[in-house]
C-alpha cells in the first residue's frame, strides 16, 4: 500500500500510455449519450463513454480508439480542439475518470468540462497544435511509449520529446495540493468555519 507521505509527492504526477482521438468540436453528449444519465450512479458509466461514436465506427467495419485492445489500460487521452463543449453534464468527465483516463490534453476545452474535470481531480492541459502534433505521431507510432505528466514542470515527455502544457493556475495549485475535492476541503475546514460562525454577530442574539 502506498503511504500518504508518497501519495503526497505524486500529486500532480502522471505517467502513462496514451490514446488519441481525432476531431474538434466532441461535445459531452458524444462523450457520454444522453440515455445514460438516467443513471443513479457514476460506476458504470466508464464502459459507455463514446458509445454512439464506438457503435458507429463497428457499422463501418472500424475500431474506435476506445474499442482498441492495445489501448485499454492507457490513461492520458490526446484530443483537438475545443474539447468537451455543449452541455455541463458532469457525467462526461465522470465517463472518462472511470474508463481509465487520468489526464486529458488537447488544444482547448469546454470551460464548464474543463472546471468538472478538476473538481475530479482529472487535469485538462493545454498544448499547442503543433507540439500536439508531434506527440501525437509519437504515440501513434509506438503503442507502448509512456507519457510523463509533470502539473509542476508543466511539461508532458516521451523519450527525448519535451513539451510545454498549460492549465489555469488556480486548478493548477488545487491539483498540486491535493484540494481540487471541494467537499474534503470544506469537512477539512470545520473547526474554522465554527470559529467563523461564533464570531458573527447574528448568530450570537445580536439585534
Amino acid at each position: 500500500m502506498i503511504d500518504q507521505s508518497t501519495l503526497k509527492s505524486l500529486r500532480g504526477y502522471f505517467v502513462g500510455r496514451a490514446i488519441t482521438l481525432r476531431g474538434d468540436d466532441i461535445d459531452t453528449d458524444q462523450i457520454i449519450p444522453g440515455r445514460f444519465l438516467k443513471r443513479i450512479s457514476f460506476a458504470e458509466l466508464g464502459e459507455h463513454a463514446f458509445a454512439d461514436a464506438r457503435q458507429a465506427a463497428r457499422e463501418r467495419g472500424n475500431l474506435h480508439p476506445f474499442d482498441n485492445p492495445d489501448r485499454q489500460d492507457a490513461s492520458i487521452l490526446l484530443v483537438n480542439r475545443n474539447f468537451g463543449c455543449g452541455s455541463s453534464r458532469e457525467h462526461a468527465p465522470q465517463a472518462l475518470h472511470r474508463r481509465g483516463i487520468a489526464v486529458i490534453v488537447g488544444e482547448s476545452f469546454g470551460e464548464i468540462f474543463a472546471g468538472n474535470c478538476v473538481a475530479i481531480g482529472m487535469p485538462c492541459l493545454r498544448m499547442d497544435a503543433e507540439a500536439l502534433a508531434r506527440l501525437r505521431e509519437v504515440v501513434e507510432d509506438d503503442g507502448s511509449r509512456l507519457l510523463t505528466v509533470d502539473l509542476a514542470e508543466k511539461t508532458v515527455r516521451s523519450g527525448n520529446l519535451v513539451v510545454t502544457v498549460d492549465l489555469p493556475e488556480g486548478a493548477r495549485v488545487q491539483l498540486l495540493e491535493g484540494k481540487w475535492d471541494a467537499t474534503t476541503v470544506l469537512l477539512e475546514a470545520g473547526q474554522a468555519i465554527e470559529n467563523t460562525a461564533l464570531s458573527l454577530p447574528y448568530l450570537n442574539g445580536w439585534a
